[in-house]
Formats: C-alpha cells, structure tokens, sequence
C-alpha cells in the first residue's frame, strides 16, 4: 500500500426546503412502516410526518440547537406537539437509514469504525446531574482533556479502498506502532467525517430523554447522509 487515494464529498445539504420537502415525502411513502402511516386520527394532523421530517433536517442543516426556539419560529405546532410528533418518526428515521444502508455500495472500501463523544450536560454537572442515570457514564474527551458526562457513540464510515481497523491517535496507548503514516489519510478521513456530523449537531445532543437523544442522533446521520448521496448519485 504506497498510498491512499480517497474520495471525499462535502457532506453539505444544499437544497431548498422545497425541495427537502419533496424528497422527505418520497423516503416516507417508500420507508415509512404501516403502523405509522396508517395510524389512528392520521387524517386530522395540522403538518404531515413527511414535513415534520423536513423540518427536523432543515433544523439540523440551519444549526438550531433548540427545538423551543426553532418552534417559534419556523413550525405551525407548539413545542410540545412537535417534540411528540418528532419522537414518533424515530422508528421512520431507522427504516431510511436501514434503507439506505442497502442502497449505498461499500464492497471494495474502507470500513472505518471510531467512536465520539456526546455529552448531556456541562462538566460541572458531571456528578450531579440526574438524566439517564444509570445509562449514561463519566467519560475523557482526550482532545479537550476534559471528563464529561454522557454517550460514546461508535460509529462506521465508508470510503474507496481497503478494510482495516482504524489507526490510533497518537494519545493512546501503544500509538507509536499503529500510527503507520500510509494510514494517517484515514484518521484524517473520519475526523472530518466527525467535524461535519458536528456541524449536524451530533456532539451537541440536549434531550432530556432517551427516546429525544435517540432522534436527535438519528436525525443528524439521516442529515449528513442525505447530504452524501444527494452529492454522490446526483
């Protein structure tokens, strides 16, 4: 392996939120399960579930981190409605990205598997806060060198070339033999694929429950991958 070339894609959702809209109501008639499409009073609802999935991905690609501030602004439901109807896509928001899964071709490419940190909470609350307890742990983020309190989410990402396991920071233990410099493109590949779900708000996940954390993680990979095969297959 003398070098490795990779292709990169920006990740970027450049689209109107017309055509958002358009799109999230295709993936919804093809990846959406019964008992969601077909549940009671669904005929009455003010938004339907494809603009309210718009609307969770607009949020994301235009950074508001409140959900409270982007209902007053951008959204006809008040904040509590629209959090419920959120949570309710959340097992939509699986059926796509499980779709999608199928869809994108990874033979023949990396397989890149590295994880980051999602804190709950401000550092000074490590030990007194009250969320997830029981779920949630103390962990180091060694590139701030700060403890926080929250989830470690793994994650794979693909790209044109081999598998392999991911190279070591420099910081970890036994660094020196692994980080090989023909592998140091893909420790730049994933850091960057990490920075834009950041930019997604992946890293900053304020729910106060698990089934609020999980949609908003999802929606933020849903984000970023739309954004990916919009650039690549179009």
């Amino acid at each position: 392996m003398n070098y490795l070339k990779l292709n990169r894609f920006s990740h970027h959702l450049q689209v109107s939120f017309a055509r958002l809209n358009v799109i999230c109501r295709s993936l919804y008639k093809l990846c959406a399960p019964d008992e969601l499409k077909y549940r009671k009073n669904i005929d009455q609802v003010k938004l339907s579930d494809s603009s309210i999935l718009a609307m969770l991905i607009w949020q994301t690609e235009i950074g508001i981190e409140s959900q409270r501030r982007f209902c007053k602004f951008f959204v006809g439901l008040s904040h509590s409605r629209f959090n419920r109807r959120a949570r309710m896509l959340l097992p939509l928001m699986r059926c796509i990205r499980q779709a999608w899964n199928q869809e994108v071709k990874i033979a023949g490419e990396f397989l890149i598997i590295d994880s980051f940190p999602v804190p709950v909470c401000q550092p000074i609350r490590n030990y007194r806060v009250k969320i997830f307890r029981g779920i949630a742990d103390i962990g180091y983020k060694a590139t701030k060198k700060i403890y926080y309190y929250g989830f470690k989410v793994h994650a794979i990402v693909s790209d044109d070339g081999y598998v392999l396991w991911t190279p070591y920071r420099r910081n970890m233990k036994g660094a020196k033999k692994h980080n090989d410099h023909q592998l140091m493109p893909i420790r730049r590949t994933i850091e960057s694929d990490f920075s834009l779900l950041s930019y997604y708000n992946a890293e900053n996940n304020w729910a106060r429950s698990l089934a609020g954390f999980q949609q908003r993680l999802e929606i933020a990979i849903l984000a970023y991958n739309m954004a990916y095969c919009l650039e690549r297959f179009n």
